[in-house]
């Protein structure tokens, strides 16, 4: 199956089918009961879990790109001011969202806002290496999501997919825009 939705819907159907069999059947097949009657409610609580995931995709690529959904898939990081959260060419393992303070973006002299996601294009660039060194303008308390953490989330459901490709566009866009500012500045001499 390409969904995870239609495959846990199937699944449940099998242990209702399977659990109907086992108890009508001469003898009664108990371990076959038992296990699907186990089985039942983990695919019930796996396909509730997906809606939710689905309905909060839905509304994040809807509204203004919120990234609230991702929140409890993340793991908090502290920094301290002037420290380095990556450097220009590091190996792009992970994703963040900035919870507080401030951070700049070196090569791109970018200021990132609390609220923000950022490193999103160095884990989906071919190569996953850092495109820019990112360093703390005051205590930063981070949340990081791995690449692999992501891809889980993407794989489970095809419509989260489309919410990376949106964002990475976006960021894309942002980040061609800022590059093409600051060479048609003049220089200060």
């Amino acid at each position: 199956m390409k969904n995870m939705i239609p495959l846990r819907i199937i699944g449940m159907a099998s242990n209702v089918a399977f659990i109907l069999f086992a108890v009508n059947s001469e003898p009664k097949v108990m371990p076959l009961v038992v296990l699907h009657t186990v089985l039942l409610p983990m695919n019930f609580f796996r396909l509730i879990q997906m809606l939710k995931l689905v309905k909060q995709v839905r509304s994040a690529s809807e509204d203004d790109m919120s990234f609230e959904f991702m929140i409890p898939h993340m793991h908090k990081e502290t920094f301290e001011k002037n420290d380095i959260v990556f450097r220009r060419g590091d190996k792009a393992e992970k994703i963040y969202l900035l919870k507080s303070g401030i951070l700049t973006v070196d090569e791109l002299d970018i200021i990132i806002q609390p609220g923000e996601l950022f490193g999103e294009m160095g884990v989906f660039a071919s190569e996953q290496f850092r495109l820019a060194t990112l360093r703390c303008g005051s205590e930063v308390e981070l949340l990081s999501m791995t690449d692999t953490q992501i891809k889980q989330l993407y794989y489970q459901n095809p419509e989260f997919g489309f919410y990376l490709i949106q964002l990475l566009l976006k960021r894309f866009s942002q980040n061609e825009g800022q590059r093409e500012k600051s060479t048609t500045e003049p220089v200060r001499t």
